[in-house]
């Protein structure tokens, strides 16, 4: 009688780079025998992984309720707690009744020393390269992530994740090739290179740009989108890398989180308002078409009525195609959660309310910039009625009717009209 596959799940929070730690763990357990499921499979499950966040009190929070969750609903199985959380609240985790292995954020890499029982090693000193020795698994993906950097050393007033992640590091150049074959011998058309900067990353004399180049040359049908860049002097390199290569998504995604420079100063932020819209403005008028999303907070304290008028004028002036608003909330152990001047619930909440209404009109004029174009579509869903739905390169979701649709292919496809933050074609 064949012995039944031991079987493991994992509830991902968070993040691209929580998506691409959570890939690389299933790789590893798929290398050690395992069999990965859906966590809501009703099969009986021997391990299950909470990636927990900790970017907000929410996050933390849902974290924790999907380890309680999980113990009622799978009594057998042993579960593991890892991520920013278990960082970050690393008591609150070790005393949590509802896992039983607790797993540090940088021993990730480990987690089949822990199940196996084995001593973990003394960690050693931060190094500006790592590696991961293995190869991520997307299971239930079309898209692939690449974790290619980790580490924040910006210590914005609000944000956790320095505390969570450690100092800025890059991946090994070569593994990140390996794992890029790797990736597109499975099969996948889009590979997204993440990380919690990757603006930052360098190895040696190799920067994101030298990166970006030696893997759009590798032969394929195949396209690289960046996630989680910021601010920084090295993405005036990649622009023309985009312009010029189609294997290049027409996407950056690039956080303002405030349009004046008394809050940017505020929040500890490395750059001003201005300095951010010449990048801006020089990366959408050389590159047509290209996707500049953003995050926004509204209501850090110290922003008054008139500052956040003058953020808004700021952000209407630029050519976002979509803004990520936010509501500013407080993180333990962070500078800004002790900041006088906060800024009430009711005002806070009417900001959101108008960002939202500016997202929506700069999203209305980036889509219908776009009808009358022929894009190129990442096929991912296919309906039984025939009709199928992907992305563009410049991150449009497109609905079309193509005969004989296959999920996981490219199709061009001829932009006619918009339906809500939808093109059709």
């Amino acid at each position: 009688m064949t012995e039944r596959k031991k079987t493991a799940a994992a509830i991902t929070v968070g993040c691209r780079l929580n998506q691409a730690d959570t890939a690389l763990i299933y790789g590893r357990l798929k290398a050690a025998g395992y069999e990965i499921l859906e966590p809501d499979t009703v099969k009986p499950l021997d391990l299950i992984i909470i990636n927990s966040c900790a970017v907000t009190a929410a996050a933390s929070q849902k974290s924790r309720q999907y380890a309680r969750s999980c113990r009622k609903k799978h009594p057998e199985a042993k579960i593991i707690a890892t991520g920013c959380d278990s960082e970050t609240e690393k008591i609150y985790w070790m005393q949590e009744k509802s896992a039983d292995i607790y797993i540090p954020n940088a021993d990730k890499s480990k987690i089949l020393d822990y199940i196996n029982g084995i001593a973990p090693t003394e960690k050693p000193a931060d190094k500006n390269i790592f590696m991961e020795n293995a190869v991520s698994a997307y299971p239930f993906r079309s898209r692939a992530f690449i974790k290619i950097q980790e580490g924040c050393e910006s210590f914005c007033t609000y944000c956790i994740v320095p505390y969570a992640r450690g100092p800025e590091r890059s991946r090994d150049r070569n593994e990140v090739l390996h794992e890029f074959h790797k990736l597109l011998e499975q099969g996948h058309h889009e590979i997204i290179l993440t990380g919690v900067n990757i603006s930052t990353y360098r190895d040696g004399s190799c920067r994101l740009s030298d990166l970006l180049s030696e893997l759009s040359a590798i032969d394929g049908d195949f396209r690289i989108r960046l996630s989680s860049t910021e601010p920084h002097p090295e993405n005036k390199n990649l622009i023309g890398i985009m312009k010029d290569n189609p294997k290049i998504c027409r996407f950056l995604h690039l956080p303002l989180q405030h349009g004046t420079n008394e809050i940017l100063k505020l929040m500890g932020r490395k750059y001003t308002a201005e300095e951010f819209a010449d990048f801006a403005n020089e990366a959408t008028s050389s590159i047509p078409g290209l996707h500049l999303g953003t995050d926004v907070i509204c209501g850090f304290p110290g922003e008054t009525k008139e500052l956040f008028d003058k953020s808004c004028r700021f952000i209407e002036n630029i050519p976002f195609a979509n803004l990520h608003v936010f509501c500013y909330s407080p993180r333990k152990g962070t500078p800004a959660a002790d900041f006088p001047d906060t800024v009430s619930g009711e005002a806070m909440k009417y900001r959101h309310i108008f960002l939202e209404d500016i997202e929506n009109k700069l999203a209305d004029k980036f889509l219908d910039s776009q009808i009358g174009q022929t894009l190129k579509v990442l096929i991912e869903k296919v309906r039984a009625n025939g009709g199928c739905e992907g992305w563009t390169d410049n991150y449009i979701r497109v609905q079309t009717n193509i005969e004989n649709a296959k999920a996981n292919s490219f199709a061009y496809v001829l932009m006619k009209n918009k339906s809500g933050k939808m093109l059709e074609g």
